[in-house]
């Protein structure tokens, strides 16, 4: 008897033992999604700069549905049918680039997260959460594979005749047009040179070179596979080296030639004269000094302006003043006492290149105004006294360029 109660507690302490070594080994197995657990993975930006780092929510629900949410800063909003996973349950993280801290995460409330820490290489991340039968993926676009958008300024836009230097900036944005910091530009010029020529951007998305030009230069900017828009430094060369007019003071009427030099070397496409009294030609491309001849219809002071055209549009204008004067008219009558009934030639003088349209004949004796394309004109005065005629002379371009008036004492 005394030896069976012993074999029988022999057959207990073993079971105990045998006992407590499952529940010791169970402490040890990681708690894991059950079954049915649904997963998703909630970056908390949509791409990521080189050399910086972005936190990944993973949310897990048990016997969920769909999972719909934002992630920002870590803190994710979901909505789904089931409940959270236990506290505790261990998801194990994963990435093709970059490393992920901490590899092996534990929930709470059915969430946990773990960073993507990123180098100096730039591609697409594929991170990877499970835990039991439970995963999810998502990529993230890293360094110059995230880059959707380059817009390229420059200051000034405009430099001196001399040329200078420009500040360019580069600003390199994602596809929600988040900035991309870390992310190497390569800037290129058809002008001038760029210092320095790569650069990567800061913090702010911004990438930042100095154009030193002597000519007008248009830069462009590539950050990897996206080119930026152009932007046009102007150097506001003078296309012309002489504007003059000859004579600079004339009188009405008279032509004005106008002579045009290009600087040399210059290449342009027009250069487009205003005469300042509202008319103007266009003289097309030019090479060499050229001419090209006005005549005032009025008296006056006029600015004559010269505006030169290259590739870029207009550039410097040059000007020139010109006094114009009435003209020296004089009207004479032969004979200078004539009889009523007799012919009387009346003559304008002064008129000398002027270019003249017509003469405008005025009568006190009762004659009707009447105009003649010729400075002479024959009238017979039917009655006698003192008489007074005027004549007005009109330039081509319709205006008064001068005037005389004599008086005449009739005889019976």
């Amino acid at each position: 008897m005394v030896a069976q109660c012993r074999r029988v507690l022999v057959i207990v302490a073993s079971v105990i033992i045998v006992v407590f070594a499952l529940v010791a080994s169970c402490s040890k197995v990681p708690l894991l999604a059950p079954t049915g657990t649904t997963m998703r993975l909630i970056p908390e930006s949509a791409s990521v700069s080189l050399n910086s780092q972005v936190t990944i929510v993973a949310v897990l629900i048990e016997s969920g549905t769909a999972l719909s949410g934002s992630g920002s800063g870590g803190i994710v909003t979901s909505t789904g049918g089931g409940t959270p996973v236990h506290n505790g349950t261990h998801v194990t993280f994963t990435t093709t680039l970059g490393t992920i801290q901490p590899p092996d995460a534990v929930t709470t409330n059915g969430q946990t997260q773990a960073t993507l820490i990123t180098g100096g290489q730039s591609g697409t991340a594929h991170i990877t959460a499970y835990s039991g039968g439970a995963s999810a993926t998502v990529d993230l676009p890293v360094g110059t594979a995230a880059v959707k958008t380059v817009t390229l300024t420059a200051t000034p836009q405009s430099l001196g005749v001399n040329g200078g230097a420009a500040n360019i900036v580069a600003n390199v944005t994602d596809a929600n047009g988040t900035v991309l910091g870390g992310v190497p530009v390569a800037f290129s010029t058809d002008h001038g040179t760029l210092t320095p020529a790569t650069v990567q951007t800061d913090g702010n998305g911004n990438a930042t070179t100095v154009l030193s030009t002597t000519a007008t230069a248009k830069v462009t900017a590539t950050a990897g596979t996206v080119t930026s828009n152009t932007t046009t430094v102007n150097v506001n060369s003078r296309g012309l080296s002489g504007f003059t007019a000859s004579p600079s003071s004339t009188t009405a009427g008279t032509p004005v030639t106008f002579t045009v030099t290009p600087t040399t070397g210059v290449n342009l496409s027009n250069v487009h004269l205003d005469f300042g009294d509202g008319s103007a030609i266009d003289l097309g491309a030019i090479s060499a000094a050229s001419t090209a001849s006005h005549v005032y219809g009025a008296s006056g002071t006029y600015t004559a302006t010269a505006t030169p055209f290259d590739v870029t549009g207009p550039n410097s204008a040059l000007s020139t003043q010109v006094i114009i004067g009435t003209l020296p008219v004089t009207l004479t009558a032969s004979p200078a006492n004539p009889t009523v009934g007799t012919p009387t030639t009346l003559t304008v003088a002064g008129t000398s290149t002027a270019a003249v349209d017509h003469y405008q004949w005025s009568w006190d004796d009762g004659t009707a105004s009447f105009a003649t394309s010729s400075p002479q004109v024959t009238h017979t005065f039917t009655s006698n006294g003192a008489k007074t005629i005027r004549v007005d002379v009109i330039g081509v371009g319709g205006g008064l360029i001068g005037s005389a008036q004599l008086s005449l004492l009739v005889g019976p």
